[in-house]
Parts: C-alpha cells; structure tokens; sequence
C-alpha cells in the first residue's frame, strides 16, 4: 500500500531534505584526491548530527557507515573504509536524514578531479535521466512513466540501467512502497496521487546491466568493471507539479 502524505507532512520531509543538501555540499567539498571514504563518513554523521537530526543509514538492517559511498565501478551501498580517492575516481555518495520521524534520501556522483570524457559523460546522462523522470510525477500519470522516462534516456545515449535495483517509496520509514524500477512501460502501475513520495534513483553502468555482489554483502558492483554513476531525489506528487524534497541541484 503506497501511504500518501499530506502537505505538513511532506513540508517536514523537506526540513530532512533541506539538512541531506547541506550535507552533500559539505561532503563534495571534502571529496578530494587523498582523503578516504571513512573521512567523508565521518564528517557526514557530525554535520547531520549537528543539525538534530539522525543519519538513516547508520546501522539500517546492520549497515555499520552513516552513508554510503561507492567508487567507480562499484555502483551503491559502499560501506565507508581506508579507501582513499584519486583523481580520476567517479565517486557516488548517498545520504539519508531523519529529522523528527521523517526521512529524506538523496544521492550524487562526483568527480575526483579531472574525469575522463566517458565518465563525464556517463554522470551527464545519469542525472539527466533523473530529471526526465522528475519531470513525471505529476498526479494522474503512473509509476510506469517515471520508469519510462528514466530508461529511455539512458538506452538512447547508448548506456545500460540496472535492472536489479530499484528506487522506493519513502516516509516515516526508509523504504516504503512502491519500488521504483528504473525501466518499464508508461502508463502501467499505481497511478501517482497527490502526496504520494518516491526516492528516485536511476542507477547506470556504462557497460552492460548486469551487477554483481561484493563480498562484504553490502556493495553492488557493475559486473563487467565498467564505470557505474547513481543520482537520487525524494520527490513528492503535488497539485502545482513535482516537488523535489532534497534539491541538490540548486546548491551546485
């Protein structure tokens, strides 16, 4: 059952969201050549922390990190550790924040430095396809066509979604229904309603679909090693037209 928040409702899951963008820019401030994943992990859950508010993630069915960062071909849930970025690297950071029972989630692939033209290209795309699929949540149109949108801007730029993992609706818990595949059909499954929240997160190998588990059981990798990129909103079904909870995009 997809729960539907009200206008106070969804304005509280935008004060979690507004903390998750302050948190991005602290953290793509930080994200340098030399400094290693535990560091960005760390200045995270102190900023979230300072704010009043709880990092979702730390310890979410046993995950041990406040965030989740992923390099390069490893596409999400990368536990924080010893790893030190380089330049070169793509490196995906995804945050979720509670502030008073509510959470928002977002995320955003970054540049280590200079980047390859493929890479850049592949982050283009990726947030691109997230923007295409923003731009479906109006009321009366259906899940199918935010997947849609999502996939056919990236298959048409010669890319590949990951079939596997999917986007969720989202509230007072992290993961609600319904899950949001990143592929599909318009005008097929639950009609989005006004106050109906959906965390959409296209995720994109630069390579073939397909992904891989890595031994700690928590991260996902491209399988054939190819450059993976995830870019993420918490936006809510509104009157006026989409609403995006966690706007990153206008701190760029």
């Amino acid at each position: 059952m997809i729960i539907r928040k009200t206008p106070e409702q969804v304005d509280q899951m935008a004060t979690a969201g507004d903390i998750l963008v302050r948190t991005l820019k602290v953290l793509k401030s930080k994200a340098r050549p030399g400094v290693t994943t535990l560091e960005l992990d760390q200045a995270a859950e102190k900023f979230i922390r300072s704010q009043g508010a709880v990092p979702s993630f730390k310890g979410y069915r046993g995950f041990p990190g406040s965030i989740c960062v992923s390099p390069n071909s490893m596409v999400v849930h990368g536990i924080p550790d010893a790893y030190e970025c380089k330049r070169g690297d793509v490196l995906s950071i995804d945050v979720g924040v509670t502030k008073d029972g509510w959470v928002a989630d977002a995320a955003v692939t970054v540049p280590i430095g200079p980047i390859s033209t493929d890479a850049k290209r592949l982050l283009e795309v990726t947030k691109d396809s997230l923007f295409a699929g923003v731009e479906q949540m109006v009321p009366g149109n259906h899940l199918g066509d935010v997947s849609a949108a999502i996939q056919r801007h990236v298959e048409s730029k010669g890319l590949s979604v990951i079939r596997t993992l999917v986007g969720h609706g989202i509230g007072r818990e992290m993961h609600e229904e319904p899950q949001v595949p990143n592929f599909g059909e318009p005008g097929r499954g639950p009609e989005l309603e006004e106050g109906t929240v959906l965390a959409i997160e296209p995720m994109v190998n630069a390579g073939g679909p397909l992904v891989r588990m890595g031994d700690d059981g928590w991260s996902v990798f491209s399988e054939d090693g190819s450059l993976a990129a995830h870019f993420e909103f918490t936006v809510a079904v509104t009157p006026d037209g989409p609403r995006v909870l966690t706007p990153w995009h206008e701190s760029d």
